[in-house]
């Protein structure tokens, strides 16, 4: 689990099982007062290892350029959460 501070909020990674697999996530809690948010990521994605979700969700949390006011975590234009737009050397 890998943790960001913020103004207002408290933003963690983590990684729940669902059913045979697990979903990565981000939880946002406001500092002062209610209930944490929970954000899935990589929705299209499933993953078989807890560690490897969990990766992914603190990958997720260190690429996010910020959080709205409402807690909403902010990610830059044409964001996915693959690595899938490298280069490939075949042509």
């Amino acid at each position: 689990m890998a943790e960001r501070e913020f103004d207002n909020y408290l933003a963690r990674s983590g990684a729940t099982l669902e059913g045979s697999r697990y979903t990565a996530y981000l939880a946002v809690t406001p500092r002062r007062h209610g209930f944490p948010m929970y954000f899935a990521i990589c929705e299209n994605r499933s993953f078989r290892d807890k560690g490897v979700a969990e990766t992914a969700a603190a990958k997720a949390l260190a690429d996010m350029i910020g959080l709205e006011e409402d807690g909403t975590p902010i990610f830059p234009e044409g964001y996915t959460g693959f690595n899938d737009d490298k280069p490939t050397d075949a042509e």
